[in-house]
């Protein structure tokens, strides 16, 4: 395990804390701080167990969930039935089992991937499907981002003014090892604990649209006795000076579309972005995608700079997809196998965003099932509660939530950010969508 004492009691010490808060609050309260205080303070760092996935930060949170459900509130479990909408879930989860037999890999190779997919993306679901199941619990894990978020002013501002990891601070190692890929713009971009400063990007514009979701619909007026305006003005301040440009698009286009759900009472452009996300997809896996004539036109209206490494991403994106094309249906499997490399074995390739990464390992079927899992469950929502009800303060905490889901599958088109609290809030959705109607308005 990479890392000193401090890294190892934490991941230890997390499983029985999150118990602990199942025993001392209620369960939502306890889920949120248990699951998100994983994502934003524990280390980077893993400890290897025979069989089961490795036992990092948000294994110790879901273990420590499903340990407290065991205990407290088996019940809850056990009247937990699968619809329809956990299909792509459930599809996603045991991929790579198929992954791995199509490959000749065998049976204990894909058992092991298997298990490493339900734990980074199955449980979070299905912890979100049964206790987030309603408009009160999406409330609460709105707040929830929010004060994450607040948590993360400091520890970003820290980084930002010193040049300097608290990650390597803290617990011995830092989790970017390339220190130039941390400056832009003439600054520092913070990493803090997760794995990239894109990483706390996303997540500062979700925690950002969640307060200021929380403030304009008069959700709350203070946290911590302090007046939530004030509070969300810092949090996008510092959301600014995270230097993520990326996310700054995705924050200003989520809010465009809530603006526009709610004072035009459509969610157009929510479906619009969902058919362009699928567009890309369906492109990109047929080989189809008009890269020439795009990045012709870029170099004419924008910095040569940027649109170069853009058409990096493009051109390797173009020779893995090939490369998946040869197994389309389950991948290549593990190991590097979906990587292109030239005839003395050097890997050529560069995988910068997920849907490559996922159609390269597990084909076709993988891709439509995780991109499925995140957008499913914000369809059938936008489907359910019309953008006619987004301003409504019981529901416009869901449909930020919704809404910052569609921005997160829209950065998985450009960037590998795997972020398990995404999932938990898919798994909320599906259960909010699937519940009696008396849990809707």
């Amino acid at each position: 395990m990479q890392g000193n004492a401090i890294a190892f009691l934490a991941l230890l010490g997390w499983l029985p804390f999150v118990i602990y808060l199942f025993s001392r609050y209620p369960a939502q309260r306890a889920l949120i701080v248990g699951v998100l205080g994983a994502w934003l303070f524990l280390p980077l760092s893993s400890m290897k167990i025979p069989v089961v996935p490795a036992y990092d930060k948000m294994a110790a949170a879901f273990y420590g969930v499903l340990a407290a459900t065991a205990i407290y509130d088996m019940g809850r479990l056990q009247a937990f039935s699968f619809s329809w909408i956990d299909v792509p879930m459930i599809i996603w989860c045991i991929c790579p089992f198929f992954s791995s037999m199509t490959n000749d890999l065998g049976p204990y190779d894909g058992f092991v991937m298997m298990l490493g997919q339900i734990v980074t993306w199955g449980l979070p679901y299905l912890i979100g499907r049964i206790y987030l199941n309603s408009l009160s619990g999406m409330r609460q894990l709105a707040v929830g981002f929010f004060v994450g978020g607040l948590l993360y002013i400091l520890p970003c501002l820290y980084e930002i003014r010193l040049f300097t990891s608290l990650h390597a601070r803290v617990y011995g190692f830092a989790p970017v090892e390339n220190f130039l890929i941390s400056i832009r713009y003439g600054g520092y971009r913070p990493s803090v604990f997760l794995s990239h400063g894109l990483a706390v990007g996303v997540w500062m514009m979700s925690a950002t649209l969640m307060g200021i979701t929380l403030w304009r619909a008069k959700i709350l007026k203070k946290i911590w006795n302090i007046p939530i305006a004030p509070l969300a003005v810092i949090l996008l301040v510092t959301f600014i000076l995270v230097k993520s440009t990326g996310a700054y698009f995705l924050l200003a286009l989520a809010l465009i579309i809530l603006f526009v759900g709610k004072w035009l009472r459509t969610a157009f452009l929510m479906w619009v972005i969902v058919a362009g996300i699928c567009l890309y997809l369906n492109l990109g896996v047929t080989g189809g995608f008009p890269r020439e004539p795009i990045v012709s036109y870029l170099y004419q209206n924008f910095s040569p700079e940027r649109i170069q490494s853009l058409d990096f991403r493009f051109v390797n994106e173009e020779i893995l997809s090939a490369k998946a094309r040869e197994k389309i249906l389950f991948g290549w499997g593990g190991f590097g196998r979906n990587r292109v490399y030239d005839e003395s074995g050097k890997d050529i390739s560069v995988t910068d965003s997920l849907w490559i990464i996922v159609f390269g390992v597990n084909g076709a079927v993988g891709l439509a099932s995780v991109f499925g899992s995140l957008l499913l469950p914000v369809v059938s929502f936008c489907t359910k509660f019309p953008a006619r009800l987004w301003s409504n303060p019981r529901v416009a905490p869901a449909a930020a939530l919704a809404v910052s889901v569609v921005m997160y599958s829209l950065d998985c088109v450009l960037n590998a950010m795997v972020n398990p609290t995404f999932a938990l809030v898919c798994g909320g959705l599906a259960g909010l969508v699937v519940a009696p109607q008396r849990e809707s308005h």
